[in-house]
C-alpha cells in the first residue's frame, strides 16, 4: 500500500524517517571524534563534565533556568533510553504513571515494561481539560499515581503550553505529591515568534530532552535529563 502511494506521488506520514541526508559537516566532525583514541574508551554514566557545563548553559540563555552540571543533568544516549531507565529507576511494579492521549509511544511503554500501571485518561490539551482530567484521575485512582507527563511542544499533536499551565499543573501536584515528567525533546520545534517555556521555570520536575535536533540525525542524536538533583540520583544509580 505504501509502494503505490508513493508510486503516485503522495507523502507517507510513517515513523517518520528522514528524505535529507545528515548534513555534511556533522557526518565529517563525527568521523574525526571517532578517529580520536580518547573516544574509544566507556564515558562516564552521567556524560563528560564539558558536556553537561554545555547543556546546563543552553537551559539558562534558553529558558532562564540555572542548572548545576553535577547534580542535575545526566547525559543519555537518546529521549527513548532516558524514559526507559527512567522508568526502571524511579517506580515499581505496579505504579500508577499518566500519561496524555495522545502521546509519543515511549511515554506509555517505558512504564508498561518497568511494570507500571499506564492511565492515559489525560487529553494530551495543555488547558482546563488536561487539568480537569488530571484533578479526575487523582480523585478516583487506587493507588494513587506516582507521576504524569507532560510534552510541550507535544509530539504527536504539536500543542504548546503556557507557564499558567504549568503553575496551575505544579501547583496540582505539589499538593498530591505527584513527580512531572516532561519532555521537552522538541523544545525548538514551534511556529510562534515566542519560544516555548519549560516548567522548570515552576518547579525542578525531570526533563528528557534533545541536546541536538535536526531530523536528519537518525542514530546520531543524544539527550539529556535536566532536574531535581534527587530523581537524577535515582536515574544515574
Amino acid at each position: 500500500m505504501k509502494d503505490q502511494a508513493r508510486a503516485t506521488g503522495e507523502d507517507i506520514f510513517g515513523m517518520g524517517n528522514p528524505d535529507p541526508p545528515t548534513p555534511r559537516h556533522i557526518v565529517e566532525k563525527l568521523c574525526v571524534g571517532a578517529a580520536d583514541p580518547r573516544a574509544h574508551r566507556y564515558s562516564v554514566s552521567r556524560g563528560i563534565p564539558g558536556l553537561r557545563r554545555a547543556l546546563a548553559n543552553y537551559d539558562a540563555c534558553r529558558f532562564n533556568v540555572p542548572l548545576d552540571p553535577e547534580t542535575e543533568v545526566v547525559v543519555t544516549l537518546g529521549s527513548k533510553e532516558g524514559f526507559t531507565n527512567l522508568a526502571s529507576a524511579l517506580t515499581s511494579p505496579g505504579d500508577v504513571v499518566l500519561v496524555p492521549n495522545p502521546c509519543y509511544p515511549i511515554h506509555a511503554f517505558g512504564f508498561v515494561i518497568a511494570g507500571c500501571m499506564v492511565q492515559q485518561h489525560i487529553p494530551a490539551t495543555p488547558n482546563v481539560l488536561f487539568l480537569e482530567a488530571l484533578h479526575r484521575v487523582v480523585r478516583y485512582s487506587v493507588p494513587k499515581p506516582l507521576a504524569v507527563i507532560v510534552n510541550y511542544p507535544s509530539n504527536p499533536t504539536a500543542l504548546v503550553a503556557s507557564l499558567d499551565f504549568y503553575r496551575e499543573g505544579v501547583a496540582f501536584c505539589r499538593r498530591h505529591d505527584i513527580w512531572i515528567l516532561s519532555d521537552l525533546a522538541d523544545a525548538e520545534v514551534y511556529f510562534d515568534l515566542v519560544p516555548p517555556p519549560s516548567v522548570h521555570l515552576c518547579c525542578r520536575c525531570l526533563t528528557p530532552r534533545r541536546s541536538v535536533w535536526n531530523s536528519a540525525l537518525c542514530l546520531k542524536r543524544i539527550t539529556c535529563l535536566t532536574g531535581g538533583s534527587v530523581l537524577l540520583q535515582a536515574r544515574s544509580g
